[in-house]
């Protein structure tokens, strides 16, 4: 019997892309289903009750939520492909850490670029490119932040690149000037099939924000 895999998911989403980029490294076969999260389905607020967030991913009717979380399952899960995580306990944990440093500096940061203006705004460039050039160092001149093989940290943190052509516009500033090693790493990324069909279009993702904050 066939797995079944459905996805909740929406376009543009920074979390639902980690999830099908792992899917895809994976070669797993899935029902991706738009949500409106201006009114949620009764299917997400059944399988994700504590955050009634996106994404969730649905495997043979059971529902995982969290899109780090998620990607460490579908590693676990689908073994028959190359591993998304290092196998050395180390290199796992310094994967997993760097995914949260991702997670808990990144994300919030980079909100400050598209909400604000003047020295809020300029104060929320440093600190974004501030968090791109740690992550920098981290990638060193390696091809990807696992060396030769793309893996779980990429994924963390590759989707973030749809969204920066929205962040150069609105936030009047270049990121390739500051950073890039990290941009020739995302366009290397980019190479890979199962990134460059699941990312989103640059240029939707800024109309989208142009949308939400009505800037």
């Amino acid at each position: 019997m066939a797995d079944e895999v459905v996805l909740l998911n929406c376009y543009g989403s920074l979390f639902g892309m980690r999830v099908s980029v792992a899917l895809a490294e994976k070669a797993v076969k899935y029902e991706n289903r738009e949500e409106d999260l201006g009114n949620k389905s009764q299917l997400l607020l059944q399988t994700n009750p504590v955050y009634k967030k996106i994404p969730v991913l649905i495997h043979n009717g059971k529902p995982v939520s969290e899109s780090l979380i998620i990607v460490q399952y579908i590693d676990e899960v689908w073994k028959d492909k190359a591993p998304l995580l290092p196998s050395d306990p180390y290199q796992r944990a310094q994967a997993r850490f760097w995914a949260d440093y991702i997670e808990k500096k990144l994300y919030d940061t980079r909100a400050k670029i598209c909400t604000t203006k003047g020295e809020e705004q300029e104060a929320g460039k440093k600190e974004f490119i501030e968090i791109l050039k740690v992550l920098e160092g981290v990638l060193g001149d390696e091809p990807y932040f696992m060396g030769e093989r793309f893996g779980f940290l990429d994924i963390a943190l590759i989707p973030l690149y749809s969204w920066f052509h929205a962040y150069e516009t609105l936030g009047n500033f270049s990121i390739e000037a500051e950073c890039p090693k990290l941009i020739s790493w995302a366009k290397r990324c980019m190479q890979k099939e199962s990134v460059s069909k699941s990312l989103a279009d640059p240029k939707k993702v800024y109309e989208i924000l142009v949308g939400v904050y009505n800037v």
